[in-house]
């Protein structure tokens, strides 16, 4: 293997590791912002069909993936490296978050142990909440440990204010518990 190609193959994997970063920001502040919840709403509800609105966050990112490609090709092996990272965080996200957590292809695989439960169970815990607000686990390839996730949303009080609607809502006010 020669210097450029190892120098690449560090660019492809410092790209993925940044597309991370990236990601949980998207994720955090565009997604979860007044901007971009219009189309991550229908991820955070029941949907029906094998597509839903948040989808297209895939499309443009693939879009943008490929004018890289395009670039790379024409000015600069480096963006092309770029390209080829992102493309390949995309796949990893599509196989993590899409199959693994979601389980929207075929198999069905529930991970029992080790890094895969543990991401599995960090995006539960950021779907446990309603809405966009006070959400936690903003990552798609990291999850933090799952007690710290626990305790953020125990501290927020979001789950038990949800409770407690819910049971109005479902009983009526006479029989939603009383707290302060």
């Amino acid at each position: 293997m020669t210097l450029d190609m190892l120098l690449y193959a560090l660019i492809v994997l410092a790209t993925v590791v940044a597309m991370e970063g990236f990601a949980w920001g998207m994720h955090k502040f565009v997604m979860h912002g007044q901007s971009g919840w219009g189309w991550h709403q229908s991820h955070h509800e029941e949907t029906e069909g094998l597509f839903e609105k948040n989808d297209l966050y895939a499309v443009v990112f693939s879009v943008f993936a490929i004018g890289l490609f395009f670039l790379g090709h024409y000015l600069s092996p480096v963006v092309l490296a770029v390209a080829w990272g992102i493309t390949l965080y995309g796949l990893l996200y599509f196989i993590a978050h899409d199959g693994l957590v979601h389980q929207r292809w075929p198999f069905r695989y529930v991970p029992h142990k080790g890094y895969a439960k543990r991401l599995v169970q960090a995006h539960r815990l950021h779907h446990a909440v309603e809405g966009r607000d006070h959400c936690v686990s903003f990552g798609f390839l990291y999850a933090p440990p799952i007690d710290k996730l626990k305790a953020e949303l125990r501290r927020s009080g979001v789950l038990d204010r949800e409770r407690i609607e819910r049971s109005v809502t479902s009983q009526g006010s006479a029989h939603a518990p009383v707290r302060d």
